[in-house]
Protein backbone atom coordinates (compact mmCIF):
# COMPACT_ATOMS: atom_id res chain seq x y z
CA UNK A 1 0.00 0.00 0.00
CA UNK A 2 1.17 3.68 -1.18
CA UNK A 3 2.84 5.47 1.43
CA UNK A 4 0.50 8.50 1.18
CA UNK A 5 -2.80 6.04 2.02
CA UNK A 6 -1.07 4.88 5.05
CA UNK A 7 -0.75 8.55 6.15
CA UNK A 8 -4.34 9.02 5.31
CA UNK A 9 -5.67 5.86 7.10
CA UNK A 10 -2.88 6.49 10.23
CA UNK A 11 -4.51 10.43 10.40
CA UNK A 12 -8.41 9.40 10.34
CA UNK A 13 -7.47 6.61 12.88
CA UNK A 14 -5.64 8.95 15.27
CA UNK A 15 -2.70 6.50 14.91
CA UNK A 16 0.59 6.43 13.83
CA UNK A 17 2.08 5.11 10.35
CA UNK A 18 4.36 2.87 12.05
CA UNK A 19 0.96 1.34 14.00
CA UNK A 20 -0.64 1.37 11.02
CA UNK A 21 2.19 -0.34 8.91
CA UNK A 22 2.33 -3.07 11.46
CA UNK A 23 -1.49 -3.92 11.32
CA UNK A 24 -1.30 -3.82 7.51
CA UNK A 25 1.64 -6.35 7.39
CA UNK A 26 0.76 -8.47 10.14
CA UNK A 27 3.73 -8.31 12.46
CA UNK A 28 3.08 -8.62 16.11
CA UNK A 29 2.80 -5.73 19.25
CA UNK A 30 -0.69 -4.79 18.04
CA UNK A 31 -3.75 -4.85 20.09
CA UNK A 32 -6.79 -6.45 18.58
CA UNK A 33 -9.08 -3.03 19.25
CA UNK A 34 -6.04 -1.43 17.40
CA UNK A 35 -5.97 -3.72 14.20
CA UNK A 36 -9.94 -3.11 14.13
CA UNK A 37 -9.80 0.45 14.43
CA UNK A 38 -7.01 -0.06 11.02
CA UNK A 39 -9.54 -2.28 9.53
CA UNK A 40 -12.54 0.05 9.94
CA UNK A 41 -10.44 2.96 8.82
CA UNK A 42 -9.64 1.21 5.58
CA UNK A 43 -13.19 -0.15 5.10
CA UNK A 44 -14.60 3.49 5.97
CA UNK A 45 -11.64 5.26 3.38
CA UNK A 46 -13.04 2.51 0.47
CA UNK A 47 -9.33 0.88 0.50
CA UNK A 48 -8.96 -2.25 0.22
CA UNK A 49 -8.12 -5.06 2.61
CA UNK A 50 -5.08 -6.87 2.94
CA UNK A 51 -5.60 -10.44 1.10
CA UNK A 52 -5.11 -12.16 4.62
CA UNK A 53 -6.59 -9.46 6.56
CA UNK A 54 -9.99 -9.74 4.18
CA UNK A 55 -13.27 -10.99 5.64
CA UNK A 56 -13.05 -15.02 6.63
CA UNK A 57 -14.41 -17.54 4.09
CA UNK A 58 -17.06 -19.10 6.13
CA UNK A 59 -16.49 -22.35 4.75
CA UNK A 60 -13.34 -23.61 4.94
CA UNK A 61 -10.89 -24.73 7.22
CA UNK A 62 -7.76 -25.03 7.29
CA UNK A 63 -6.24 -28.82 8.65
CA UNK A 64 -2.63 -29.02 9.03
CA UNK A 65 -0.61 -32.46 9.25
CA UNK A 66 3.42 -33.18 9.86
CA UNK A 67 2.84 -36.25 7.22
CA UNK A 68 0.34 -38.94 6.02
CA UNK A 69 2.67 -41.69 5.77
CA UNK A 70 2.17 -42.77 9.71
CA UNK A 71 -1.66 -44.17 9.72
CA UNK A 72 -2.78 -41.98 13.15
CA UNK A 73 -2.50 -38.83 10.81
CA UNK A 74 -4.57 -40.21 8.16
CA UNK A 75 -7.08 -41.60 10.63
CA UNK A 76 -7.34 -37.51 12.26
CA UNK A 77 -8.06 -36.20 9.09
CA UNK A 78 -10.75 -38.61 8.23
CA UNK A 79 -12.44 -37.81 11.34
CA UNK A 80 -11.71 -34.15 11.58
CA UNK A 81 -13.17 -33.80 7.68
CA UNK A 82 -16.22 -36.04 8.88
CA UNK A 83 -16.91 -33.88 11.50
CA UNK A 84 -16.23 -30.38 10.03
CA UNK A 85 -18.56 -31.45 6.82
CA UNK A 86 -21.79 -32.51 9.67
CA UNK A 87 -21.12 -28.30 10.77
CA UNK A 88 -21.21 -27.09 7.05
CA UNK A 89 -17.42 -26.64 6.57
CA UNK A 90 -15.05 -28.18 4.33
CA UNK A 91 -11.31 -28.76 5.41
CA UNK A 92 -8.21 -27.47 3.13
CA UNK A 93 -5.55 -30.40 3.76
CA UNK A 94 -1.85 -29.22 4.51
CA UNK A 95 0.75 -32.17 4.51
CA UNK A 96 4.37 -31.70 5.27
CA UNK A 97 6.88 -33.44 3.82
CA UNK A 98 10.95 -33.41 4.56
CA UNK A 99 11.84 -31.09 1.66
CA UNK A 100 8.77 -30.00 1.15
CA UNK A 101 6.51 -26.68 1.86
CA UNK A 102 7.39 -25.34 5.33
CA UNK A 103 4.11 -24.72 7.71
CA UNK A 104 4.59 -20.79 7.70
CA UNK A 105 4.24 -21.40 3.95
CA UNK A 106 1.10 -23.54 4.81
CA UNK A 107 -0.17 -20.65 6.71
CA UNK A 108 0.16 -18.16 4.65
CA UNK A 109 -1.55 -19.23 2.01
CA UNK A 110 -4.36 -20.66 4.19
CA UNK A 111 -4.44 -16.87 4.79
CA UNK A 112 -4.79 -15.91 1.57
CA UNK A 113 -7.63 -18.51 1.33
CA UNK A 114 -9.92 -16.28 3.46
CA UNK A 115 -9.86 -20.07 6.32
CA UNK A 116 -12.38 -19.10 9.25
CA UNK A 117 -9.77 -21.09 11.07
CA UNK A 118 -7.15 -23.43 11.41
CA UNK A 119 -6.07 -26.55 13.16
CA UNK A 120 -2.82 -27.86 13.75
CA UNK A 121 -1.63 -31.21 14.56
CA UNK A 122 1.76 -32.04 15.79
CA UNK A 123 2.82 -28.86 14.04
CA UNK A 124 6.05 -26.44 15.13
CA UNK A 125 3.42 -26.00 18.33
CA UNK A 126 5.23 -29.72 19.58
CA UNK A 127 8.51 -28.90 19.01
CA UNK A 128 10.12 -26.88 22.04
CA UNK A 129 13.09 -25.87 19.83
CA UNK A 130 10.87 -24.13 17.33
CA UNK A 131 9.79 -19.84 17.97
CA UNK A 132 6.35 -19.98 18.97
CA UNK A 133 5.87 -16.08 18.04
CA UNK A 134 4.73 -17.31 14.61
CA UNK A 135 1.17 -18.47 17.11
CA UNK A 136 0.89 -15.19 18.49
CA UNK A 137 0.83 -13.21 15.56
CA UNK A 138 -2.07 -15.68 14.02
CA UNK A 139 -4.19 -14.93 17.79
CA UNK A 140 -3.00 -11.25 17.22
CA UNK A 141 -4.83 -11.12 13.48
CA UNK A 142 -8.12 -12.88 15.28
CA UNK A 143 -7.81 -16.27 13.21
CA UNK A 144 -9.24 -19.04 15.40
CA UNK A 145 -6.63 -21.66 16.15
CA UNK A 146 -6.38 -25.39 17.28
CA UNK A 147 -3.24 -27.01 18.52
CA UNK A 148 -3.76 -30.89 18.90
CA UNK A 149 -0.50 -33.01 20.40
CA UNK A 150 1.81 -30.06 21.40
CA UNK A 151 1.12 -27.16 23.20
CA UNK A 152 2.68 -22.92 23.32
CA UNK A 153 3.32 -21.69 26.52
CA UNK A 154 1.08 -18.36 27.24
CA UNK A 155 -0.62 -19.22 24.32
CA UNK A 156 -4.52 -18.64 24.52
CA UNK A 157 -5.69 -21.27 22.11
CA UNK A 158 -7.37 -24.48 23.12
CA UNK A 159 -5.39 -27.48 23.19
CA UNK A 160 -6.10 -31.13 22.41
CA UNK A 161 -3.94 -33.88 23.49
CA UNK A 162 -3.38 -37.58 24.54
CA UNK A 163 -2.28 -38.11 28.23
CA UNK A 164 1.73 -39.65 27.36
CA UNK A 165 2.41 -39.48 31.18
CA UNK A 166 -0.58 -42.04 31.58
CA UNK A 167 0.30 -43.97 27.95
CA UNK A 168 3.79 -44.73 29.17
CA UNK A 169 2.94 -45.87 33.05
CA UNK A 170 -0.10 -48.53 31.41
CA UNK A 171 2.86 -49.68 29.13
CA UNK A 172 5.31 -50.12 32.26
CA UNK A 173 2.50 -51.55 34.28
CA UNK A 174 1.56 -54.04 32.28
CA UNK A 175 5.24 -55.25 31.17
CA UNK A 176 6.15 -54.93 35.00
CA UNK A 177 3.00 -56.97 35.88
CA UNK A 178 4.55 -59.74 32.95
CA UNK A 179 8.01 -60.35 34.79
CA UNK A 180 10.24 -57.48 33.51
CA UNK A 181 12.11 -55.35 35.03
CA UNK A 182 14.90 -54.18 32.19
CA UNK A 183 12.39 -52.28 30.47
CA UNK A 184 13.72 -49.81 27.62
CA UNK A 185 11.86 -46.62 26.01
CA UNK A 186 12.35 -45.96 22.18
CA UNK A 187 11.55 -42.46 22.51
CA UNK A 188 11.19 -40.08 19.38
CA UNK A 189 13.40 -36.54 19.03
CA UNK A 190 14.06 -35.04 22.56
CA UNK A 191 12.78 -31.84 21.32
CA UNK A 192 9.46 -32.64 20.98
CA UNK A 193 6.74 -32.29 23.91
CA UNK A 194 5.02 -35.50 23.57
CA UNK A 195 8.74 -37.33 24.21
CA UNK A 196 9.36 -34.93 26.96
CA UNK A 197 5.85 -36.18 28.38
CA UNK A 198 6.90 -39.97 27.95
CA UNK A 199 10.12 -39.57 29.21
CA UNK A 200 9.12 -37.88 32.04
CA UNK A 201 6.34 -40.63 32.44
CA UNK A 202 8.76 -43.51 31.91
CA UNK A 203 11.31 -42.50 34.56
CA UNK A 204 8.82 -41.64 37.50
CA UNK A 205 7.16 -45.60 36.69
CA UNK A 206 10.35 -47.21 36.37
CA UNK A 207 12.16 -45.45 39.91
CA UNK A 208 8.86 -46.36 41.73
CA UNK A 209 9.94 -50.18 41.07
CA UNK A 210 13.43 -49.74 43.02
CA UNK A 211 14.86 -51.63 41.27
CA UNK A 212 17.30 -49.52 39.03
CA UNK A 213 18.70 -46.32 39.85
CA UNK A 214 17.96 -43.24 37.92
CA UNK A 215 21.16 -43.37 36.05
CA UNK A 216 20.46 -46.75 34.81
CA UNK A 217 16.89 -46.05 34.20
CA UNK A 218 18.27 -43.36 31.86
CA UNK A 219 20.89 -45.37 30.10
CA UNK A 220 17.52 -47.61 28.73
CA UNK A 221 15.81 -44.56 26.75
CA UNK A 222 17.05 -44.15 23.07
CA UNK A 223 15.79 -41.58 20.97
CA UNK A 224 15.57 -41.78 17.09
CA UNK A 225 13.16 -40.70 14.55
CA UNK A 226 9.15 -41.46 14.89
CA UNK A 227 9.82 -43.99 11.55
CA UNK A 228 10.40 -48.06 11.28
CA UNK A 229 14.15 -47.27 10.60
CA UNK A 230 14.20 -44.96 13.82
CA UNK A 231 12.84 -47.63 16.13
CA UNK A 232 15.24 -50.30 14.37
CA UNK A 233 18.39 -48.16 15.50
CA UNK A 234 16.57 -46.98 18.89
CA UNK A 235 15.88 -50.79 19.38
CA UNK A 236 19.43 -51.85 19.01
CA UNK A 237 21.03 -49.23 21.46
CA UNK A 238 18.16 -50.87 23.64
CA UNK A 239 19.06 -54.33 23.18
CA UNK A 240 22.98 -53.90 23.42
CA UNK A 241 21.40 -52.38 27.34
CA UNK A 242 19.60 -55.66 28.18
CA UNK A 243 16.34 -54.78 28.15
CA UNK A 244 13.55 -57.84 27.64
CA UNK A 245 10.98 -55.12 26.80
CA UNK A 246 10.68 -52.10 24.69
CA UNK A 247 7.86 -49.62 24.63
CA UNK A 248 8.19 -47.57 21.57
CA UNK A 249 7.15 -43.86 21.04
CA UNK A 250 4.74 -44.64 18.18
CA UNK A 251 3.71 -47.56 16.35
CA UNK A 252 6.02 -47.45 13.23
CA UNK A 253 8.72 -47.20 15.73
CA UNK A 254 7.37 -50.23 17.47
CA UNK A 255 7.51 -52.29 14.26
CA UNK A 256 11.43 -51.41 13.76
CA UNK A 257 12.09 -52.56 16.98
CA UNK A 258 10.53 -55.67 16.08
CA UNK A 259 12.55 -56.08 13.06
CA UNK A 260 15.61 -55.00 15.36
CA UNK A 261 14.89 -58.05 17.76
CA UNK A 262 14.27 -60.64 15.17
CA UNK A 263 17.87 -59.66 13.64
CA UNK A 264 19.62 -60.88 16.34
CA UNK A 265 18.07 -64.21 16.02
CA UNK A 266 15.50 -63.36 18.75
CA UNK A 267 11.57 -63.70 19.03
CA UNK A 268 8.85 -61.43 19.75
CA UNK A 269 7.23 -61.91 22.35
CA UNK A 270 9.38 -64.56 23.65
CA UNK A 271 12.31 -63.25 24.22
CA UNK A 272 11.50 -59.52 23.88
CA UNK A 273 8.04 -58.36 24.09
CA UNK A 274 7.21 -54.96 22.10
CA UNK A 275 4.50 -51.99 22.90
CA UNK A 276 3.32 -50.04 20.10
CA UNK A 277 1.84 -46.31 20.35
CA UNK A 278 -1.06 -44.66 18.53
CA UNK A 279 -2.81 -48.01 17.33
CA UNK A 280 -3.41 -48.02 13.66
CA UNK A 281 -5.59 -49.67 11.67
CA UNK A 282 -3.48 -52.39 10.39
CA UNK A 283 -1.58 -53.74 13.58
CA UNK A 284 -3.98 -56.47 14.09
CA UNK A 285 -2.30 -58.28 11.17
CA UNK A 286 1.26 -57.69 11.99
CA UNK A 287 3.18 -60.55 13.13
CA UNK A 288 2.71 -60.86 16.03
CA UNK A 289 0.00 -58.21 16.83
CA UNK A 290 0.96 -55.10 18.25
CA UNK A 291 0.21 -54.82 21.85
CA UNK A 292 -0.08 -50.84 21.60
CA UNK A 293 -1.62 -47.44 23.40
CA UNK A 294 -4.42 -46.51 21.27
CA UNK A 295 -5.22 -42.89 20.93
CA UNK A 296 -8.60 -41.87 21.32
CA UNK A 297 -8.60 -39.70 17.64
CA UNK A 298 -12.52 -40.15 17.08
CA UNK A 299 -13.22 -37.82 20.50
CA UNK A 300 -9.87 -35.88 20.15
CA UNK A 301 -10.87 -35.09 16.42
CA UNK A 302 -14.65 -34.51 17.62
CA UNK A 303 -12.96 -31.91 20.41
CA UNK A 304 -10.54 -30.01 17.79
CA UNK A 305 -13.06 -29.42 15.77
CA UNK A 306 -15.56 -28.29 18.85
CA UNK A 307 -13.20 -26.04 19.84
CA UNK A 308 -12.64 -24.56 16.24
CA UNK A 309 -16.25 -24.09 15.59
CA UNK A 310 -16.94 -22.55 19.22
CA UNK A 311 -13.92 -20.02 18.36
CA UNK A 312 -15.40 -19.16 14.46
CA UNK A 313 -18.46 -18.30 16.55
CA UNK A 314 -17.39 -15.89 18.69
CA UNK A 315 -16.50 -17.81 21.82
CA UNK A 316 -13.28 -16.09 23.90
CA UNK A 317 -10.46 -18.08 23.49
CA UNK A 318 -8.77 -19.92 26.72
CA UNK A 319 -5.52 -21.74 27.23
CA UNK A 320 -7.45 -24.86 28.49
CA UNK A 321 -5.49 -28.09 27.34
CA UNK A 322 -8.54 -30.74 26.85
CA UNK A 323 -6.18 -34.26 27.51
CA UNK A 324 -7.46 -37.47 26.63
CA UNK A 325 -6.86 -41.09 28.04
CA UNK A 326 -5.22 -43.42 25.63
CA UNK A 327 -6.24 -46.95 26.03
CA UNK A 328 -3.84 -50.29 26.36
CA UNK A 329 -4.81 -52.48 23.91
CA UNK A 330 -2.63 -56.48 24.39
CA UNK A 331 -1.88 -58.53 21.96
CA UNK A 332 0.44 -60.81 20.63
CA UNK A 333 3.52 -58.89 20.86
CA UNK A 334 4.21 -58.89 24.92
CA UNK A 335 4.16 -61.67 27.16
CA UNK A 336 5.84 -62.88 30.49
CA UNK A 337 9.27 -62.48 30.78
CA UNK A 338 12.39 -65.47 30.27
CA UNK A 339 14.58 -63.60 32.21
CA UNK A 340 14.45 -61.94 35.50
CA UNK A 341 17.20 -59.67 34.40
CA UNK A 342 19.16 -59.67 31.46
CA UNK A 343 23.16 -59.86 32.26
CA UNK A 344 24.81 -56.31 31.87
CA UNK A 345 26.88 -54.88 30.74
CA UNK A 346 27.01 -54.78 27.16
CA UNK A 347 29.58 -57.54 27.73
CA UNK A 348 27.87 -60.12 29.48
CA UNK A 349 24.36 -60.00 27.53
CA UNK A 350 22.85 -62.52 25.36
CA UNK A 351 23.72 -61.87 21.52
CA UNK A 352 23.10 -63.30 17.88
CA UNK A 353 25.67 -65.37 16.23
CA UNK A 354 25.25 -64.20 12.29
CA UNK A 355 26.41 -66.87 11.23
CA UNK A 356 23.86 -69.60 12.60
CA UNK A 357 21.06 -66.92 13.41
CA UNK A 358 21.14 -68.39 16.40
CA UNK A 359 21.61 -66.55 20.01
CA UNK A 360 24.31 -67.41 22.51
CA UNK A 361 25.39 -66.15 25.87
CA UNK A 362 28.90 -65.42 26.75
Amino acid sequence: MARARQKDIARHAGLSEATVSRVLNGHSGVSEATRQTVLTTLDVLGFERPTYLRRKSVGLVGLILPELTNPIFPAFAQIIETALARRGYTPILCTQTPGGVHEDDYVQSLLDHGVAGIINISGLHADTEAKPDRYFRLREIGLPLVLVNGAVEGLDVPTIGDDDDAAVSMAVGHLVALGHERIGLAAGPSRFVPVVRKVRSFRSAMSRRGVLTAAEVDSLIAHDLFTVEGGCAAAEQLLDRGVTAIVAASDLMALGATRAVRARGLRVPEDVSVVGYDDGPLLVFTDPPLTTLRQNVPAMGEAAVTALVDLIAGSPSTAREYVFRPELVVRGSTGPCVVQMRPWPPAASARADPASGQRERS
